[in-house]
């Protein structure tokens, strides 16, 4: 018994059978991923205030105390955007806070007071990127490692800053300096803009301009960075001096607030910097990070010196739970890392 063959379908007009929706690539999980890690990282930073509003509910969010944080996270948050891309190109920096203390100092002087603000914050900024520009050469033109060569820095720095300033506190007494550094605009203090215009500057860098990705490249992977063709040598020395160029900022920010200049400031700058880029996701190895997540870690670390400001807790106890994260976030990286090897 044969088949009507009006009732078979011609082969070309039978439906295909459904197609299996593509995997998701690498690029794009990667993506997820860092959505999901600065998710974590925000709702870390919403507990902390969470706990500070309960601890001091009195005086947690009032307009002063948040002014107060944002005041206090400015200048570190400069200094950890240079580290971010220190970090990012492979290397290390652990002068930041010698820079920022010897880069106050020489813009405080009598000398460089009698100049005028325009002087002051001038010596600032080249001070601050001599130094990182001193750090870049001996990292990549003298092949010294980023570890030892900062520390040199680290020890002359703070050094020579305790020999310019006798150990004494240099007081600002020029008005010109400290009306406009200290004062606000649009009912915002000056220093927070500086911190903003800073951030926004370095996200541009990093991310929109070839300067940024080639800051990725070479500490991804150094040959291959050298075999396309960049100049790593000489990249490595501008991304020191950028490092350096923010420590100069954050020694006016820090002038202007604390109203002097001493060999004392930017004490720990280096261990709060780099705690700040490290709980924000930027790989200790290099390659990878984010300015935004260096963000977020400024204002958690902040945020959580200002909670035990708030309840009268001992800084040792403060300095205990910095370490503490340090170590976790180190670890949470090198756990992240062998899991993406693995598949």
């Amino acid at each position: 018994m044969t088949k009507d063959p009006s009732s078979v379908l011609p082969e070309a007009t039978q439906a295909p059978p459904p197609r299996a929706a593509p995997p998701a690539s690498k690029a794009a999980r990667g993506r997820f991923r860092v959505d999901v890690r600065l998710a974590g990282l925000f709702g870390v930073f919403v507990l902390l205030c969470l706990v500070g509003w309960l601890t001091r509910p009195d005086a947690f969010f009032t307009e002063g105390n948040l002014s107060t944080i944002l005041r206090l996270a400015a200048a570190i948050g400069v200094v950890s955007v240079g580290m971010t891309f220190v970090i990012i190109s492979g290397g290390i920096d652990l002068s930041v806070g010698s820079i920022v203390a010897l880069s106050s100092v020489w813009a405080t002087t009598l000398a460089t007071q009698a100049y005028g603000p325009v002087v002051m914050v001038i010596c600032a900024l080249a001070v601050g990127l001599g130094c990182g520009l001193i750090n870049g050469v001996l990292v990549s033109y003298g092949r010294v490692v980023p570890f030892i060569a900062t520390l040199a820095m680290y020890a002359s720095a703070r050094g020579l800053a305790e020999r310019i300033s006798g150990r004494q506190t240099q007081v600002v007494r020029e008005t010109g300096f400290l009306s406009f550094f200290r004062g606000d605009f649009l009912g915002i203090p000056v220093l927070i803009w500086m911190f903003a215009l800073v951030f926004v500057v370095g996200w541009v860098l990093l991310n929109r301009t070839t300067f940024g990705r080639r800051t990725f490249a070479v500490g991804g992977n150094t040959e291959a960075a050298r075999l396309a063709g960049i100049n790593v040598k000489r990249h490595t020395a501008l991304v020191y001096g950028v490092a350096g160029l923010c420590c100069g900022i954050a020694a006016i920010m820090v002038v202007a607030r604390t109203t002097s200049g001493a060999s004392t400031n930017g004490l720990y700058y280096e261990l709060d910097a780099i705690a700040a880029v490290v709980i924000g996701g930027t790989l200790l190895t290099g390659g990878r990070g984010t300015l935004i997540g260096t963000l977020i870690g400024v204002l958690i670390f902040t945020v959580l010196g200002n909670i035990f400001t708030l309840n009268n807790l001992d800084t040792d106890i403060q300095n205990i739970a910095k370490g503490a994260i340090i170590v976790l976030a180190v670890l949470l990286q090198f756990r992240t890392n062998r899991a993406r090897k693995s598949t």
